[in-house]
């Protein structure tokens, strides 16, 4: 549970670039993991939910953003 804290409060200090840039590299981190699994299956498929997880808060921190910039 603390380390979604840790992520979540190290987002705030992240401006709307790094926000994108950080999305982006998450998304093929993801495809490639993904892809890796359909192949043979990965020691621990636990981490391709996990991604994915911390790729919508990425994306939801950049929303707010965006709201509050608006």
């Amino acid at each position: 549970m603390s380390k979604r804290i840790d992520f979540v409060n190290s987002l705030k200090d992240l401006n709307e670039a790094d926000l994108k840039a950080r999305i982006q590299e998450d998304e093929l981190r993801l495809k490639k993991l993904e892809f890796a699994h359909a192949i043979s299956p990965l020691e621990n498929p636990m981490s391709i939910r996990s991604l994915r997880q911390d790729v919508a808060r990425l994306k939801t921190a950049l929303t707010q953003k965006q709201a509050v910039k608006a």
